[in-house]
């Protein structure tokens, strides 16, 4: 059942003012969503946002190196049990950089491996069905970027009281904002009520998660949806209350 807005028996200035307060907060979350995609983003030394990028902020991990995940996986499948075992013992070693090229390796030296089993794929000139140019394996500096295994270590605690002290006022105080507001509006209360409970789940689900991750890893996808949960459901209020503050109907006075 739809309630009585008390936003709509303002004045036209006040509805403007509210109006214009409510798009600077929905600039500034959008800005925020932006903000930490490209603050987490590269933790792994992959391009984009990831999962991983997330969980070594909060909890730390260890990524493998993708080129040891290649070969374990069985790829390419024509490589000798003798080929393989070197490259994955070499590259679970610690002499990556110095045994790549070996001459005391001599035909067994990973770089030789390397060129005579992946590079009619992975070259820069490679062409054909199989070509995957885009992963190149000429050159060390290539293998270097998908050689080595990145032991991605948490944020600080201190960094996360100090995190988690800005970002519980800050976004408390957004959600209270927000849901005021939304109650103030004529939109259904059932709606409303779920909206407010939505942004309070969502924020203690986000902001307990990261204490909880340094625990258990397992915890960061709640994280995620409790971010996500938190910033859909403040967006979602924040916009209903431009619309009730100018949907057609009975206004306030003027001025």
């Amino acid at each position: 059942m739809a309630q009585t807005s008390t936003l709509r028996q303002l004045g036209f200035s006040a509805r403007l003012g509210v109006t214009l307060i409510v798009v600077t907060l929905l600039g500034g979350l959008t800005v925020s969503g932006v903000y930490m995609a490209v603050h987490h983003d590269n933790r792994d030394e992959q391009p984009g946002l990831t999962m991983t990028d997330i969980q070594g902020h909060y909890a730390g991990v260890n990524v493998p190196s993708p080129l040891l995940g290649a070969i374990e996986r069985g790829h390419p499948e024509k490589q000798t049990d003798e080929a393989r075992k070197v490259l994955s013992d070499w590259l679970k070693g610690d002499r990556i950089s110095e045994d790549y090229d070996s001459l005391d390796l001599g035909d067994l030296a990973p770089a030789e491996i390397l060129a005579s089993d992946c590079l009619s794929c992975h070259s820069r000139q490679s062409t054909g069905e199989d070509a995957y140019p885009e992963l190149a394996l000429d050159y060390f500096d290539d293998v270097r970027a998908v050689a080595f295994s990145r032991d991605i270590r948490p944020v600080g605690v201190e960094v996360l009281a100090a995190s988690t002290h800005t970002h519980a006022i800050s976004l408390a105080v957004l959600a209270l904002v927000a849901g005021g507001l939304l109650l103030l509006t004529g939109w259904p209360r059932g709606l409303t009520n779920l909206l407010v409970l939505l942004m309070g789940v969502g924020l203690a689900l986000d902001l307990s998660g990261w204490w909880v991750a340094r625990l258990s890893g397992a915890v960061v996808p709640l994280i995620v949806i409790g971010g996500f949960v938190f910033a859909a459901s403040v967006g979602v209020s924040l916009l209903l209350v431009i619309a009730d503050l100018w949907r057609r109907g009975k206004c306030g006075a003027a001025g």
